[in-house]
């Protein structure tokens, strides 16, 4: 299947929130950028590095990096893809960083610090 806007060629920009991990961060998931490979938080994180990517860059296409997750959504069109084209690896962040992550950085009280 191809969307516009993905780059299936571009790796992951790392393993977690570029944004949160530069700034000692937590995030709850994570979603890649399909374009470019930026590895953003979710809407439901404190941050929302994923759609502040997307609106800063014109990158609208992101999918999850959660791992057994392969769905894709365009927030330009508010389309949702149960599926799309295969990225270049890895697909997901390592099955032993915890959700949410990362390990010693989510505070005790993290569910009253989440977006709805």
């Amino acid at each position: 299947m191809s969307i516009p806007g993905v780059d299936p060629s571009v790796p992951p920009s790392g393993n977690g929130c570029v944004e949160c991990d530069a700034a000692g961060g937590w995030w709850l998931h994570l979603r890649r950028c399909a374009q470019c490979g930026h590895i953003g938080c979710c809407d439901n994180s404190p941050e929302q590095h994923g759609r502040k990517h997307a609106t800063e860059t014109g990158h609208t296409v992101i999918t999850s990096f959660e791992p057994g997750e392969a769905w894709f959504y365009d927030f330009g069109n508010d389309n949702f893809y149960e599926s799309g084209p295969e990225l270049a690896a890895p697909d997901s962040h390592p099955l032993e960083q915890p959700t949410p992550g990362p390990a010693g950085r989510v505070p005790t009280d993290w569910r009253s610090k989440l977006n709805s």
